[in-house]
């Protein structure tokens, strides 16, 4: 009976692995679509933002001598 119980331990490792394999193995391309449409948005924000700066620091008359 004791060998039993070691050759059970090999086999739940071995299905453990086979699980967490098939896991890490997964298609995960569909979270890279929402990833790049958020990272799209926050560049058109920061280059919103850029742009204000650009059309305030052009207006300012701090820099007129």
């Amino acid at each position: 009976m004791a060998s039993l119980a070691w050759l059970l331990i090999p086999l739940f490792a071995a299905i453990g692995a086979a699980i967490w394999g098939s896991w890490a193995a997964r298609d995960r391309t569909a979270g890279d679509i929402s990833e790049l449409a958020g990272y799209a948005r926050f560049r058109e924000a920061m280059g919103k933002d850029e742009q204000a700066r650009a059309k305030a620091d052009a207006h300012s008359g701090s820099d007129a001598v």
